[in-house]
């Protein structure tokens, strides 16, 4: 039985439709998998815990931060750089602070150049792995620790980088639902003038 040429074309243009939407929908997931295992694109490992060689060869880290221009948070890091021995574990801090009258929640995004490096440069603890919450008026130092792996001396494109620059930038996202609500339960403050 022959299906008719109309049906046939509206068959093949919805399929095609539904493969490209299913493209789509992969190729999110399947870049940031590409990117984690190849260290492209300056993301960066995580790991458990530190290295176990400390190499005598040092490298320097460069710390950067930005925010999205809706993002009315201050953000910096608390040094601009550190040196450190190669395998060596390093703890720095960046510091946020919200000047506004209300909760703004945040994420932070990262890379790392250059982005051969990527690969190399391991996060064991960091504020980016979560959103973060500020009050009105808080200000908060939040710590990266890190090291940079000793394989990156013998990777062939990676082995002549003398530093590295981690860079994050927050971006403002809505408020958990049980900080919202937490915020509205808040008593109206009073002004007894």
């Amino acid at each position: 039985m022959a299906m008719d040429p109309k049906n046939k074309t509206v068959l093949q243009a919805v399929s095609l439709v539904v493969f490209m939407g299913a493209l789509a929908w992969a190729s999110v997931p399947f870049y940031d998998w590409f990117c984690r295992v190849t260290g492209f694109g300056g993301i960066t490992n995580t790991a458990d815990s530190g290295s176990d060689e400390i190499l005598d060869q040092t490298i320097t880290i460069k710390f950067d931060a930005s925010k999205d221009r809706d993002m009315p948070w201050e953000f910096k890091p608390m040094v601009r750089e550190v040196e450190l021995r190669i395998g060596e574990t390093g703890l720095i801090f960046y510091e946020a602070y919200n000047p506004t009258d209300r909760p703004v929640a945040g994420q932070a995004s990262y890379n790392v150049a250059p982005y051969q490096a990527g690969y190399f440069f391991n996060k064991i603890q960091c504020f980016c792995f979560e959103e973060q919450v500020l009050q009105p008026g808080e200000r908060v130092e939040m710590p990266v620790t890190f090291y940079v792996d000793p394989e990156i001396v013998t990777d062939r494109d990676a082995k002549y980088t003398q530093e590295i620059t981690l860079s994050y930038t927050f971006y403002e996202i809505d408020l958990p639902e049980e900080v919202q609500q937490a915020a509205l339960e808040q008593p109206a403050e009073t002004n007894n003038n």
